[in-house]
This record gives C-alpha cells, sequence and structure tokens, in this order.
C-alpha cells in the first residue's frame, strides 16, 4: 500500500505487521494524515521491498511477534539495508534484545494520537484499559472522524467486524483441537487489530485469550464474549452511519 504523502516534509513509513486489520488500520490513519506509507505482511517481505529498492522509509513500525524473520534477527537485517528510524510495537512485553535493537517501542493498545506522536519523535505510553470498557473508544472515533470521510470510517470498523467473525470460527477450531498455541495467537491478533480502533471490549477479549489461552475451560465463554463484542460492534456501527445503510450489516 503506497500512501499520499509524497511531496510533503513527512516521513515515508514502513509498517511491518502479519495481522491484516492492525496493518491497515495503521496504514489508512498514517495515509490520511499525509504520510507515504508501504506495508509488508512479515519481516522477509519487508527485506525483498527493500532489496527490490521499492521503498526507502525513513521510518519502519514493526510488530513484536510475527512468524519467520523477526525480533532482534530482523532489526540486524533492516539496518544493513536502511538507516530508517525502527520502532517495535508489541501487546507483551518487549524482550531485552528487541528493546536494545530498537529505537523505541509502542505497547498495544494503542490509538492514532499515540501513532502522530510517534512519528513526531514522542514515545507513546501504554494505556491501561478501563474495568468498565465500552464497546468503542469515544475518542478514537473522534479522532478517526476528524481525519477521513464517514464513510471511509464505517469501511475500517465493517472490517473489523468481519475479521471478528473469521476470528471466532477459527477459535471455535482451535478450541475443538485444544491447541493452545493457537489460541493464543488468535488473543493476540484480535487484541491487536481491534485495539488500533478502539474496539475496546473485543480487544479486551482478545487479551483475555491470550494471557488465558492454555486453561481450555475457560476458552467457551471467551468465545461467547467475543461473538457478544462482534455484535456489539456491529450494532455501534447501524447507530454511528445509519445513512451508510446495509453497508454495517455485515
Amino acid at each position: 500500500m503506497l500512501g499520499i504523502g509524497a511531496g510533503r516534509d513527512l516521513p515515508t513509513v514502513l509498517i511491518i505487521d502479519d495481522d491484516m486489520v492492525s496493518r491497515e488500520v495503521m496504514a489508512t490513519v498514517l495515509t490520511m494524515t499525509g504520510y507515504t506509507i508501504h506495508t509488508a505482511t512479515h519481516g522477509e517481505d519487508a527485506i525483498a521491498l527493500l532489496d527490490g529498492g521499492t521503498c526507502s522509509p525513513e521510518v519502519i513500525l514493526m510488530d513484536a511477534q510475527m512468524p519467520g524473520l523477526k525480533g532482534a534477527s530482523l532489526v540486524k537485517e533492516l539496518r544493513s539495508r536502511t538507516k530508517a528510524s525502527i520502532y517495535a510495537m508489541s501487546g507483551s512485553d518487549v524482550s531485552e534484545d528487541l528493546k536494545r535493537a530498537v529505537d523505541g517501542h509502542l505497547s498495544k493498545p494503542f490509538g492514532p494520537d499515540a501513532l502522530r506522536q510517534l512519528m513526531e519523535g514522542h514515545q507513546a505510553a501504554a494505556v491501561e484499559p478501563e474495568e468498565d470498557i465500552p464497546v468503542v473508544n469515544a475518542e478514537t472515533l473522534g479522532q478517526l472522524r476528524s481525519m477521513m470521510s464517514p464513510a471511509a470510517v464505517q469501511e475500517i470498523y465493517v472490517a473489523v467486524v468481519e475479521d471478528l467473525d473469521k476470528r471466532a470460527a477459527a477459535l471455535g477450531l482451535a478450541m475443538a483441537a485444544g491447541d493452545v498455541q493457537e489460541i493464543r495467537r488468535l488473543g493476540h491478533a484480535i487484541k491487536g487489530g481491534a485495539s488500533m480502533v478502539g474496539a475496546m471490549e473485543a480487544s479486551r477479549v482478545g487479551a483475555k485469550l491470550e494471557a488465558e489461552g492454555d486453561q481450555l475451560d475457560n476458552i467457551p465463554l471467551l468465545l461467547e464474549q467475543l461473538k457478544a463484542a462482534r455484535a456489539n460492534l456491529r450494532r455501534m456501527l447501524e447507530a454511528e452511519f445509519p445513512a451508510q445503510g446495509q453497508a454495517s450489516k455485515v
């Protein structure tokens, strides 16, 4: 994905994240702010972009937990090819070797403001979720509305709703197979994607799945909570974007 910021005094950004929702939301937010954006789905993909001369980033945002080439090893490969500032993004603790390798890190969940602060050279802090958590963080929704059209904002949330539906189906299969690793991976992906758009109820369920994925007796309840969070987010779409009609009924 190539952004629209060429010609402006803003850095070119390469986003490396294997989670589609997190990756595309970050790309959309930064593109609408005026940055030129490139995306890669994993470390090897990013290396190929750099080696092929497809992009020359000044800032790289990389997820700390990806399959394949990742972590400090990925940073080493990136450093050998670019002078870009490199920031890690993670929903859990960043390893000490990765902390030493990168120029800073963002703790998930984070929203548009944290991304902009990072682009301006300010380290963003982790935000602790509230106990009485809303379906959607009103401030994040307001920030997105201020940066793009209602149709574009709606499209982002529709993508998240559709993604949650797929994750719920995959979680059911992982639960039936007793696949703890897959349950935790799904939880991490749900947490990251949902938190990017302030879908805090779904993000909290994702965090629980990631942290408690080995407690298989609890997974059926968490699956039901995930389905409820998805339904609540869909209802929010219908309430917030009534003019868009059927587009939100996913």
